[in-house]
């Protein structure tokens, strides 16, 4: 697990040289990058999180795109088109910008379902397929996609099936007055990105998202995963609670950030710090709750203070 440990550390120290203050999000997003999942990243505009995609990128060495989503934007802008070669007298593939292995995709519902849905493939089985023909993506291939949650005119809310497909909702949230006068003097003359340099090789992120799996889960601690999301579906504010994926997306996490504080074992703790981010995005708020501003977060905060945690008994009695 050094190794696990070492290499996430190392990017998550690379990030935070542009990146201020947000340890935390940031720590998040290797955290995704490990477990070879997408990240939604929901905020304000000028919080950073282009910056963060690009900040990635650069530490693990791996080609970046950056697609700005618009309501005019069609599949084929995505994905890519074949082109008929008079030449040749052959259609060529031209790929689009999904073909890349960490895809930035801006203001993710500025475009219309059926745009939108051309990431779901790619998403789900990290490939893309155009006219009949399959196109691999390779690895490792993460989407970071950005929407701002205030804005809503001219938007496209993502359907369920798109949101579940997100291993991770985070938010960076505004930076403190310190932490904004650490922005202002890093940015004096250049901005940070420019210099930014890779931490690590794109081979030593692939063994470690290999190395993740065989971080050591008890059938406890699964089982507090399953309760958990279960209660998802129980709970008396939800209309529609989280999927087994957000079940899979919250041990395979769990594994991850295990690991990355130097543990071959996932500890009840590890489930509890993700599973905001895990499973909020997943959750449907009954209208009842809706009316009353319920928000998701709170609801899974409610179901961590009433599932009992593994061990508790015995530490009770």
């Amino acid at each position: 697990m050094a190794d696990i440990e070492a290499v996430a550390n190392t990017i998550v120290e690379n990030v935070e040289k542009v990146i201020v203050g947000k340890r935390s999000a940031v720590q998040l997003t290797v955290l995704g990058l490990l477990c070879q999942g997408h990240i939604l990243i929901e905020d304000v505009p000028g919080v950073g999180k282009t910056v963060l995609a690009k900040s990635l990128s650069k530490s693990v060495g791996c080609k970046f795109q950056r697609i700005q989503f618009t309501p005019d934007m069609l599949p084929s802008d995505v994905t890519g088109v074949s082109v008929f070669n008079q030449k040749s007298r052959e259609f060529e593939f031209r790929p689009g910008p999904i073909h890349a292995q960490i895809v930035l995709v801006d203001e993710i519902n500025r475009a219309t379902p059926k745009t939108q849905s051309a990431l779901l493939e790619a998403m789900e089985e990290k490939q893309v397929t155009v006219d009949g023909t399959t196109y691999p993506l390779e690895a490792p291939f993460m989407v970071l996609a950005t929407q701002n949650p205030i804005e809503y005119e001219g938007t496209f809310p993502l359907p369920e099936a798109q949101l579940d497909r997100f291993l991770l909702r985070i938010q960076l949230g505004y930076p403190s007055k310190e932490q904004e006068m650490d922005i202002l003097d890093r940015q004096q003359f250049k901005h940070p990105i420019e210099s930014i340099e890779q931490a690590v090789s794109v081979n030593d992120l692939l063994d470690v998202q290999t190395a993740v799996k065989e971080v050591y889960i008890d059938n406890l601690v699964k089982e507090y995963i399953i309760e958990i999301v279960q209660q998802t579906r129980e709970h008396p504010d939800v209309y529609l609670g989280s999927s087994s994926r957000g079940a899979l997306a919250l041990y395979r996490l769990s594994q991850a950030r295990a690991a990355m504080f130097g543990r071959d074992y996932v500890l009840p703790d590890d489930v509890k710090a993700l599973a905001g981010a895990a499973l909020s995005h997943r959750i449907i708020v009954g209208p009842a709750a809706r009316i009353k501003d319920i928000e998701p977060d709170v609801i899974v905060q409610d179901i961590l203070d009433r599932v009992p945690v593994p061990g508790g008994q015995m530490q009770a009695s």
